[in-house]
């Protein structure tokens, strides 16, 4: 993918990582210049059950108790704000609970509106729409486990939300170089497909290594609750969907390029409005859009 810059909003962090948070907000997702690749070698048949987690300790779980209104655990996550000129996404990410918030029955529900009640500026003038994303970078990172969230994706022309994780030395290295695992991503002109993709030094952007998964009988994420996840090991990655495998992906899948996977990795939730992969929202996209997440859970060995 192209970058695009944010600004963070955590100003209690160190100055290293500040420096990361923006970096990794130069990022968002996987390979938007042009649809992901259908298929994957080394992929399973889809339906394949997906490995079980064995003997697992949840390291990291957000069940988004509490209040209705109340903004997310701020021991877990952070809040980043601004815009994205390079991917030409439309939206400003808003601080606080303005687009971000518990609603009482067990869910965050992060919500896209076509609203500017900040006056914000985006990189194309004012914005048109306000949303937001959430990572826990200096709060929690790690390797390998079991990574899951249960989310009720939204819909609509322009909408892509996505759950995703980035290396946790950006700071350091760069993106590329960071690695970036993208769990689930949908745009909204394929609302019964979801995607899952690498992204590493000589694989990123449009030539990031991943797959799809399309729901049967022309079903629609948007339509109830679905479980998104990976299995990850050194070496190896499995995603799935609701407990179907749809791709493994190993060094041997890169062509040769590094493998940047072996290293801890810290955890992104975001909701997306327009940008050169979904394009823009037009006349049949309906505001304001929700994605509900149930919970975030990762379980390691």
């Amino acid at each position: 993918m192209t970058v695009h810059p944010t600004h963070s909003t955590a100003r209690s962090v160190s100055r290293r990582r500040r420096v990361a948070l923006y970096a990794a907000s130069l990022l968002c997702c996987s390979a938007i210049l042009t649809a992901l690749p259908g298929g994957a070698s080394a992929a399973p048949a889809a339906g394949s059950p997906a490995p079980g987690p064995g003997t697992m300790a949840v390291a990291f779980e957000d069940q988004f108790d509490g209040p209705a209104g109340a903004a997310v655990d701020g021991g877990k996550w952070q809040t980043e704000t601004g815009d994205n000129v390079n991917n030409h996404e439309r939206q400003y990410y808003t601080p606080g609970n303005d687009n971000a918030a518990l609603d009482g029955q067990g869910n965050l529900v992060i919500t896209a509106r076509k609203e500017n009640p900040g006056n914000y500026q985006c990189w194309y003038g004012a914005c048109e729409y306000t949303s937001s994303r959430l990572n826990t970078s200096g709060k929690f990172a790690a390797a390998y486990g079991h990574v899951e969230a249960r989310i009720k994706i939204p819909r609509g022309q322009g909408i892509w939300p996505a759950f995703w994780m980035l290396g946790d030395d950006f700071g350091n290295v760069g993106w590329p170089n960071s690695g970036e695992i993208d769990i689930m991503e949908n745009v909204g002109f394929e609302p019964g497909t979801v995607h899952g993709t690498l992204h590493g030094p000589g694989y990123s952007g449009s030539g990031g290594i991943g797959a799809a998964y399309t729901l049967p009988n022309g079903q629609a994420f948007a339509d109830d609750f679905h479980t998104f996840s990976v299995d990850w090991a050194p070496d190896s990655i499995t995603w799935s969907v609701d407990g179907n495998v749809f791709q493994r992906r190993t060094p041997a899948d890169l062509g040769g390029n590094q493998w940047v996977f072996n290293k801890p990795f810290f955890l992104i939730l975001n909701l997306a409005v327009g940008g050169y992969w979904p394009g823009d929202p037009d006349g049949s996209t309906q505001f304001p859009q929700q994605m509900v997440i149930d919970y975030v859970r990762v379980t390691t060995s």
